[in-house]
This record gives structure tokens, sequence and C-alpha cells, in this order.
């Protein structure tokens, strides 16, 4: 096994250990309730339960296109970081968000996300947020984050920490 697939592998076992709280370390991922379901070397996958304090139009009673956009957002990020073969500090470049219709009311969203291609320096994804199945999508998604040194994060952040702890552990 190369050194890549070595690092690749140990970095997505401990984003496995580690899955419950990938979500919640993020306050407005916490407080917008989403929940990380699963997730697969390229892949991540999620929900958010619909809520009233969601909801965009009252009297529909559709959750607001904003928490669509920010739960696909970060479910590509996750899904760039299942690709990866050691850790890296994340930013959205760009963004493309697609409705395609209206979520249904009182029904939980799901979505997928998948990363495609990553280069030294920008990861790219695709995603999609549905009720049943992607055959029949509320909204898709394309990004393109840039990867950073994860050495220039800011102390304290959880995510941080155990990113560099890891990294310690490979170079011992």
């Amino acid at each position: 096994m190369s050194d890549a697939e070595e690092g690749k592998d140990l970095l997505f076992r401990a984003m496995q250990q580690n899955a419950s709280r990938i979500m919640t370390s993020v306050p407005w991922a916490k407080a917008l309730g989403f929940e990380l379901t699963s997730i697969e070397q390229g892949r991540a996958f999620a929900k958010v339960a619909w809520r009233e304090e969601l909801v965009g139009d009252p009297d529909s009673g559709v959750i607001h296109g904003g928490v669509l956009t920010a739960l696909l957002d970060n479910l590509c990020g996750v899904a760039a970081n299942t690709a990866l073969s050691e850790p890296k500090s994340m930013a959205t470049l760009d963004l493309r968000i697609d409705y395609m219709r209206p979520a249904e009311k009182g029904r939980d969203i799901l979505a997928e996300a998948e990363c495609y291609h990553v280069t030294r320096n920008v990861a790219f994804t695709h995603a999609w947020a549905f009720h049943d199945n992607r055959e029949k999508v509320i909204a898709t998604a394309a990004g393109a984050f840039a990867l950073n040194d994860i050495t220039r994060w800011a102390s304290g952040n959880q995510a941080v920490e155990m990113a560099q702890a890891m990294l310690s552990e490979k170079s011992s």
C-alpha cells in the first residue's frame, strides 16, 4: 500500500470513528439540525428534519432554500474530506444550487454528496437533496472547494486538533 493510500485509509477511518461529531462541530450545522447519516470514501449522506423554525414560506410550510444551500454546501465539504489522503482545511470557492421543486411540508430532507475529482489545491463535488430518492430531487449542487494546509488553522478547533494529532501519529 502506498503512503497516499495508507494516509487516505487512516484519515477515512478517523472520520468514520468521529462521524457523529462531524456535523455537530459546526455551530450553524448543529443549529439547523443537520445529521450526517453515513460516509463512504468520496461520498457523504445526511438529513435535516423538517421543523417549523426552518420554514421559509409560512403559507406552504416549505423549508427555506438557505437551509438546503447550507446542507448541500456542508455535505459537499464532508464528501471532499472523505476523498483526501491527508487532512486539509477547506473553503468553498464556488457553489451552484439548482432548485428543482419545493420540499414537501412536514417531510425530512435527505442529501447525498460526492467528491468526483481532487487536485492538489481544489476538490470538485456534486450533491442532491431529496425526500425519498434521487429520482425526484428537490435541489442539486455543484461545488469547488479550496484545499489548504491544515497547520495554518487556528488552534482550539476540535477538528483541527484531531487532524494535527493524526498527522503527528503518522510521522512517528
